[in-house]
């Protein structure tokens, strides 16, 4: 497994790259509300990443139809755009990819329609909740299995399950490098595998279902939802390890 090191030089061109991103994130979660389509938050949010001098590098990847990522309700990842219109009591995922002069960015979040239920919440709380448990205890030469055992803990502590077969990442140079981060740990033995090193980088992203974390791939070849059938939540931010500690990249 070859996981880069990068230079505070090349950190800084991933920053430029994810604050896109979140920016992108911030002005698409005002536009979020009952009655807007999937295709319209999908065009707004490619129209303006392009405005802030970026690519919306998820376009065309791996053969992915848009620039946004839409999850709605029951899809936990990769939603296609469409002409489905939000509903109040809906909850949405946006994931959001940039490419900056070669430096790619890559985070997600859940977003409430309108009101949504008591149980919604906790579902949308549980996976940022995860995500930010896990940036706090990032520490160099800790185990990228300790992590992923760590996060599967905290979410099965709150009454749910990770979403499995699909996993946070590196991030570079290309928008998806080594090593994978599952949010739950394969095998038994968590004391092994890689560990980290300060000028790592990567993406960390908890995925949650309610009951079983079995995934399945609808139709459409790219929506993932739970055999449970149930609402899934998705959050993923860019941390690169700066000085021992994880510092968020996907920031304003």
């Amino acid at each position: 497994m070859a996981i880069t090191i990068k230079k505070a030089s090349e950190i800084a061109k991933l920053s430029i790259a994810n604050k896109i991103v979140a920016q992108t994130l911030e002005y698409l979660t005002c536009n979020v509300h009952p009655g807007v389509s999937l295709k319209e938050l999908n065009a707004m949010g490619e129209s303006y990443i392009k405005s802030l001098g970026a690519r919306a590098s998820f376009k065309g990847l791996y053969g992915f139809p848009s620039g946004v990522c839409t999850s709605v309700n029951e899809v936990i990842i990769h939603g296609i755009p469409n002409d489905y219109c939000l509903k109040e009591g809906d909850i949405v995922g946006l994931d959001i990819g940039t490419e900056v002069d070669g430096w790619y960015g890559d985070s997600a979040v859940t977003l409430p329609v309108g009101t949504i239920s008591k149980s919604d919440e906790d579902l949308i709380k549980c996976a940022k909740d995860a995500l930010y448990f896990a940036i706090e205890n990032i520490r160099v030469d800790m185990r990228f299995k300790e992590l992923s055992h760590e996060i599967e803990k905290f979410i099965l502590q709150r009454g749910y399950v990770p979403l499995r077969s699909f996993c946070g990442h590196g991030i570079g140079r290309k928008p998806h490098e080594e090593p994978e981060i599952p949010n739950y740990l394969e095998g038994i033995n968590p004391r092994n595998g890689p560990k980290m090193k300060d000028g790592m980088v990567f993406c960390l992203e908890p995925m949650i279902c309610q009951r079983s974390g079995i995934a399945k791939i609808l139709e459409d070849k790219w929506s993932v939802v739970s055999t449970d059938g149930l609402r899934g939540s998705h959050y993923e931010h860019t941390v690169a390890l700066v000085n021992g500690r994880a510092e968020i990249l996907s920031v304003s």
